[in-house]
């Protein structure tokens, strides 16, 4: 059977595989997809198909599709990708491509930055903070404040400023095919404005230099970062798609241990918060991280947004939360999860739905290893659902929340509030999701005509 086009257009269209690509960190090879019609696909002015998931309700989303040609950009540097974005608050359509990767750890000049240009003239030292707020002299019934921890926040403040690039309604920003295409260190972040499009960009080495310790957190305490590759706050009408998220090259099994907690200097890979609504997230990689995604940052977030679909993405090397769903109503479908333990990441559950979330988890492809139990591959806390079927574990057909609810107190509740109708794209089995997608899912993949 053939793999269903995966290239997003209001025109018909046929795809053909014709080259592979290596994408870093393990999760294997990807093709480039080459349209086979006469009539070309401009990658740059592509917009979200009709049907395909949450985001293409309504209005749907164009992205920066009618940018004219002082609103269309070619970028390579830091310096110029700032440029181009402009002001978070301009509304008019632009048209932003990324060529080769951009390292967001550089001044305006393209000098490398580094954790201690950061902290210079802030005050802050690891050494004094770990000093200031031992547990053992500082207690744990607090959080850090005073000299140390102001100097950490205005450390975290500068490096936020250099490294957090702020995405404006009615964009498209995409990666040049053949560049590899990619954000270095950086963050996109998409708060409250519509209309916007990310593809074909790797996402890597989003890192925290200024990590807040938190005793309160947990029976232990946590040391709690800042930054996601890509944040949603408040956004409406955002399509991901063909992107690759990862912590490479530096992974979490290199962190160190302070307080005997480990320092985590990565925070989430793609974050869809703070009342964000109508979001489709399409064939993406997501490797090598712990904490990937939040569909809703609090249990307390109003009903009736947090409308978010996923399909067709790779997780490979994901400790948790993909997604950790809130409220929303969130359509999982054709996915493909492989939790074997990769560099050290060792999945804890995939699929969290909890604060009355409305999850519908279909036809997606789990592989299990060997001693690996079917009751781990889902979460809650006894307010969410999940619906939906055709899942398989390994080949075979499982009802992942029977396996769950057979080995927990806090039930995961099977019925929910609504059907989804936004389905372009949905295939009824997925047993050929493992190899399909390897090949079509990630940054590399997609060319421009």
């Amino acid at each position: 059977m053939a793999a269903p086009s995966h290239r997003r257009s209001l025109r018909k269209r046929r795809t053909l595989a014709v080259s592979a690509a290596v994408v870093a960190a393990g999760v294997g090879a990807g093709v480039f997809v080459m349209n086979a019609n006469a009539d070309a696909v401009d990658l740059y002015h592509q917009t979200l198909a009709a049907k395909d998931g949450w985001a293409a309700s309504g209005t749907g989303t164009t992205g920066g599709a009618k940018a004219d040609s002082a609103h269309t950009f070619t970028v390579s540097t830091r310096a110029q990708l700032v440029k181009a974005l402009g002001s978070a608050s301009d509304t008019a359509p632009r048209i932003v491509r990324i060529k080769g990767t951009i390292d967001a750890d550089t001044d305006d000049s393209g000098k490398k930055l580094t954790c201690a240009d950061y902290a210079a003239g802030t005050g802050y030292s690891l050494s004094a903070y770990l000093k200031a707020y031992d547990p053992a002299t500082y207690g744990r019934s607090k959080l850090p404040s005073g000299t140390q921890e102001k100097a950490r926040a205005a450390a975290q403040a500068k490096q936020a400023k250099n490294i957090v690039f702020k995405v404006p309604a009615n964009t498209t920003v995409v990666g040049v095919p053949g560049s590899n295409a990619g954000i270095s260190g950086g963050m996109f972040q998409i708060q409250n404005v519509d209309n916007v499009i990310v593809r074909n960009l790797t996402f890597a080495a989003t890192e925290d230099c200024f990590p807040q310790w938190d005793p309160t957190d947990g029976d232990d305490g946590n040391w709690n970062s800042n930054y996601d590759s890509v944040t949603l706050r408040g956004a409406t009408h955002v399509w991901a798609d063909h992107n690759t998220f990862t912590d490479a090259p530096h992974l979490d099994s290199a962190n160190p241990e302070y307080y005997g907690r480990e320092y985590q200097i990565h925070d989430g890979a793609l974050d869809i918060t703070k009342s964000s609504d109508l979001v489709t997230v399409s064939r993406n990689q997501f490797t090598n991280h712990d904490k990937t995604m939040l569909i809703g940052s609090s249990d307390s977030e109003p009903a009736g947004k947090l409308r978010v679909s996923l399909h067709h993405n790779i997780w490979k090397g994901i400790v948790q939360r993909a997604p950790l769903a809130r409220v929303g109503q969130v359509h999982i479908y054709n996915n493909y999860y492989d939790v074997t333990t990769l560099n050290g990441y060792a999945t804890q559950y995939s699929i969290n739905s909890r604060a009355k979330a409305q999850v519908v988890a279909e036809d997606n492809y789990w592989k299990v290893p060997s001693g690996g139990k079917t009751a781990k591959l889902l979460s809650g806390d006894g307010t969410g659902s999940v619906a939906g079927g055709g899942n398989l574990v390994n080949g075979t057909v499982t009802d992942l929340v029977a396996a769950y609810n057979a080995a927990s107190s806090k039930k995961i509740r099977t019925t929910v509030n609504w059907t989804p109708t936004l389905t372009a794209g949905l295939q009824t089995s997925a047993k050929n999701l493992p190899a399909e997608l390897a090949n079509t899912t990630g940054a590399g993949v997609l060319t421009a005509s």
